[in-house]
Order: C-alpha cells, then sequence, then structure tokens
C-alpha cells in the first residue's frame, strides 16, 4: 500500500477543532488522545484550536469558526454518532465514520449481529437487561470462563472475565453502573490482536498478552500486559488476521482510522471481538504503534485521518456540495467575514 508523505495540503489554512474531553467516562482518555493530535497537527502547519466538548459544542465550534472537525472523542456522545450528526447539520466535514457506522460499531450486541451476517466469527453470547431477575437463572448452562461487559462502551470499562457463578453477579453489577444492558459473551482462549486499518487497509497487527482480558486497568498500564508488533504469527496467518479486520471494517461501513479487536483461538480460528471506530491517538498507543511497524510516524499518521474528513449525508452529492463551497470560499474570500451566520 502506497503511503503518502509530507503534509497534507488538503486542509492547510482551513481552521481545524480538534474535538477532545467530552461527557463520558472516558474523558481523560479523550484528553489525552486531543493533546496528542493538536500538538502533531500544529507541528505540521496548520491552524489548530482545541475544542473540549460539553452540552454547548454547537455554539462553540460556530464561534471558533471550525471549518474541519477533529473527532478525538471516545465514548458516549462522541463515538455513537450523537458528535458526527452535529457536524453533519453543521455542515463541518469530520474524521472518523458517520453516523450509522458510528452508532453500530458502538452498540457492541449490533456489532456481533452484522459480523455474523457477513459470515465473521464472534464468540456466543446472550443479553442480560437490568429488572430481567437473577443473572445465574438466565446464565443457565451457558457455561464458563465468561467475559461480561457494558453493550455499549468503550476503553474496556466495566468489562470483567468471570470463572463460576459466584463472580457472575458481581460482574453484572459492575456493568450495569454503566448501562442497562449487558453483554455476556463465552470467553476464547487464545491470542488477543488489534489491528489498525486505514482508509479500508490494515496497517498491521498487535499482540497483547494481558494474562487475561485487556481490561480499563489493563489498558491503562496496570498489570503485566506485553505487546508485540509485529505479532509472533507466521506470514499466512497474519494475512489471514488482517484480511478479516478489514472484512469487519467494512461491514460495518467505517470510514477513516479503525482498530479491530480479534483473539485468535488455539484451533486457528479468528473471532471479531470490538470494532473501535475512534481508537484512542497517542504516540504511544496500540494504533501508532502499529504504524510506527509499518513506517508511518506518529505525525503522518494523524495527518492521514484528517485527509479522510468529510460529509457523509448525502453521498457524493454533500460532498461536491461541501467541495463547491470551498470553492467559492477561495474566490470571494470575504463571503466568511460577511456572513458569518453560513458558518
Amino acid at each position: 500500500m502506497q503511503r503518502r508523505q509530507g503534509v497534507n495540503n488538503m486542509w492547510l489554512g482551513r481552521r481545524i477543532g480538534v474535538l477532545m474531553g467530552g461527557l463520558s467516562s472516558e474523558r481523560d482518555v479523550s484528553i489525552a488522545s486531543g493533546e496528542a493530535v493538536a500538538a502533531a497537527l500544529a507541528e505540521r502547519g496548520h491552524d489548530v484550536v482545541k475544542i473540549f466538548v460539553d452540552h454547548d459544542l454547537d455554539l462553540v465550534l460556530r464561534a471558533e469558526r471550525v471549518e474541519v472537525a477533529f473527532i478525538a472523542l471516545h465514548g458516549r456522545f462522541g463515538e455513537d454518532g450523537c458528535v458526527q450528526g452535529l457536524c453533519e447539520m453543521l455542515g463541518i466535514p469530520y474524521t472518523g465514520s458517520a453516523v450509522l457506522a458510528s452508532a453500530l460499531a458502538m452498540d457492541k450486541l449490533k456489532t456481533k449481529e452484522l459480523l455474523r451476517q457477513h459470515n465473521l466469527a464472534t464468540p456466543a453470547h446472550y443479553v442480560h437487561r437490568r429488572g430481567q431477575g437473577r443473572a445465574v437463572e438466565q446464565h443457565g448452562s451457558f457455561g464458563y470462563p465468561a467475559v461480561v461487559k457494558p453493550r455499549a462502551e468503550g476503553s474496556s470499562l466495566g468489562v470483567s472475565r468471570v470463572l463460576d457463578e459466584e463472580e457472575l453477579e458481581p460482574a453484572i453489577e459492575l456493568a450495569l453502573a454503566f448501562d442497562d444492558h449487558v453483554l455476556v459473551e463465552r470467553f476464547i482462549e487464545g491470542v488477543e490482536m488489534h489491528v489498525a486499518v486505514l482508509a479500508g487497509q490494515a496497517l498491521g497487527a498487535i499482540e497483547i498478552d494481558a494474562h487475561g482480558i485487556y481490561d480499563y486497568p489493563a489498558r491503562r498500564g496496570h498489570g503485566q500486559v506485553t505487546l508485540v508488533t509485529p505479532p509472533r504469527l507466521s506470514p499466512e496467518r497474519l494475512r489471514g488476521v488482517l484480511t478479516v479486520a478489514e472484512r469487519a471494517a467494512a461491514a460495518l461501513e467505517t470510514d477513516g482510522l479503525v482498530e479491530v479487536d480479534l483473539v485468535l483461538s488455539s484451533r486457528g480460528n479468528e473471532f471479531v471481538l470490538e470494532v473501535d471506530t475512534l481508537p484512542q491517538l497517542s504516540p504511544q498507543g496500540l494504533v501508532a504503534r502499529v504504524a510506527a511497524a509499518a513506517g508511518i510516524g506518529f505525525g503522518q499518521l494523524v495527518d492521514e485521518v484528517l485527509d479522510s474528513a468529510t460529509l457523509h449525508v448525502g453521498g457524493a452529492a454533500g460532498r461536491s456540495r461541501h467541495r463547491r463551497q470551498q470553492e467559492r470560499e477561495r474566490v470571494v474570500p470575504t463571503l466568511r467575514v460577511q456572513h458569518p451566520e453560513h458558518h
């Protein structure tokens, strides 16, 4: 895959708002991503403003005259389609996936349903709803170990591995603190892999040995976690893993930079766990490590993500309308000053 070198000229001179923080439990993670992204873009000559997302996001975007949004949000109201929908309404091109793909990927149950429709293996599961009764009775003969997680939450918040029925109820209660619906999955013994996919093509993979599950504490550097890139796989097996990740990203019709989480069973099968449409972006993050192994520095990676910014609603017609607006502003740049309400 040929990678573009140098600085992205498409958005040079345009006001780029890096959206960070937000209203989810992952606010601190988002701020770390946003700060790293803003620094990388500024270093490459872009006009950058940091946007700390709150309930007045629409007002701030207008006040700061943001012309393109680099979304560095994580969790609810960030990667679930809400902010993407706002950008569509305001006519501000944005990075990442469209509204529907963002919402579907955030919903782990809908993700699994789509994966199965596209003949992609994913662990067996069932859903426990708040007020449904005792989880142990619903669990029945499902078996152990199992993984309990909120239906729609990121960064592995509220995720537990349970070994018996004594651990099941507390794990369910923990997950219910984040969502009214809890997903209970069969635990697949194997090697966890995370694949970075950019513009539909896999950049590579990283192998994760968390000595259990890669939960929130493990993601934050607590406990023994071994990261290996490139992963310890044969070239043929690695190609298979990358192909599965690309198919998973395509099944949800994602755009931009995506992180696909898989587990490789000891029997040689690949199971897709999740698809993250707004992975953490920092020089030390998993996606950046994968990109670095592929010869792509963090600054170039951020620039290529910016290059994917677009409006999705209306398809080609909507994008053409945006391009025509850009051309008008280049010819008559005073339009933005004379009619600020248009932005």
